[in-house]
């Protein structure tokens, strides 16, 4: 039987490394109060004048490697994020651009769009790519890209000890066997959006002088309320794509969760009940990367060789908007 799944899978981090104590430099806080409050030591920043673009077009060319494809078979670009490079034309356009797609039938013609769905962007654009597969796609490029960094208030510590920068890609096309995506499960509360926001950018309220002055250009979050929320939607997406996909949790080899904060991950695993040795963490070393968080976990595990051909995995997700979803994949 042939079913849509993930062929191959990339990353690419910044190399500037910022840890907790040089936080402590930035902003009143510690080492100790970030590591029990989160889980994070260090995140990956992009230095000033880095162009974002660079990660999302290594994270695509590793997980072509992977795949065993070259750029000139890509027909789709996917690219779920929260800040894009620019307004318009948005991400997609760039990391294609720089992919330079210039041999084979559709050299430079190739589609793209970005989906900007909170955290859960990634498993949202996954569940995308399965259904276009069923229209005719072949090999499609699903990028995490987030610099969050750029859009983080460096004197406000409940946010800036938060957020990282990174890419993570994967190749969406047809495989065999048992092997594919089995299931997703995609859901969101509206009502709930002022969890998580931007406020200033947008039409609502364009950039101006009185909006950058008061600070509405940066990431904003009532931490109390994600963390509530966060663990029993992701819960809720991972038992509702394992009933549709017929396994039991039991059955999971590795779960992949959004890496947003070490305690909700850990609540997470309670509320499932499941081994915490099940669970795929990065989190102390990058932070919240957002769209890139589970590609970027899911491309460590593969480099380790945790992750096998065969494996059941759960990857779970929740992010602004609000937002949740997961998927069941036989990798």
């Amino acid at each position: 039987m042939a079913r849509p799944g993930i062929l191959g899978v990339g990353a690419s981090v910044p190399e500037k490394r910022l840890t907790n104590h040089d936080l402590e430099g930035m902003v009143s806080t510690s080492d100790e109060w970030i590591t029990q409050r989160t889980g994070i030591r260090e995140r990956r920043i992009l230095r000033e004048g880095e162009d974002p673009t660079v990660l999302g077009i290594e994270a695509a060319q590793g997980a072509l490697t992977a795949a065993g494809l070259g750029a000139e078979e890509v027909e789709l670009v996917i690219t779920p994020s929260n800040v894009q490079i620019m307004p318009v034309p948005g991400s997609s356009a760039l990391i294609l651009s720089g992919l330079r797609v210039r041999d084979g039938p559709r050299a430079n013609h190739v589609p793209f769009f970005d989906i900007v769905a909170g955290c859960t962007g990634f498993i949202y654009a996954l569940e995308v790519a399965r259904h276009m597969l069923y229209g005719g796609y072949r090999h499609i490029l699903v990028i995490g890209l987030e610099a969050l960094s750029r859009f983080t208030n460096w004197q406000e510590r409940e946010t800036c000890v938060l957020f990282g920068d990174g890419a993570g890609a994967v190749v969406v096309g047809t495989v065999e066997g048992e092997r594919g995506i089995l299931s997703s499960y995609l859901a969101a509360e509206s009502a709930k959006w002022p969890l998580l926001q931007v406020e200033a950018g947008g039409t609502q309220l364009p950039a101006s002088r009185e909006t950058v002055a008061a600070g509405q250009h940066f990431l904003k979050m009532e931490g109390r309320g994600v963390f509530e929320e966060a663990v029993r939607m992701m819960e809720e997406a991972s038992l509702r794509a394992l009933e549709q996909a017929h396994v039991t949790k039991e059955e999971v080899a590795w779960y992949v969760p959004h890496q947003a904060n070490l305690r909700i991950l850990k609540a997470f695993a309670r509320r499932l009940n499941i081994p915490w040795s099940k669970v795929l963490v990065n989190i102390d070393r990058y932070g919240n990367t957002s769209t890139a968080s589970i590609p970027l976990a899911l491309a460590e595990a593969v480099r380790d060789n945790r992750l096998r051909k065969g494996d059941l995995v759960v990857l779970a997700g929740f992010g602004a908007g609000v937002t949740y979803g997961a998927s069941v994949i036989r990798w």
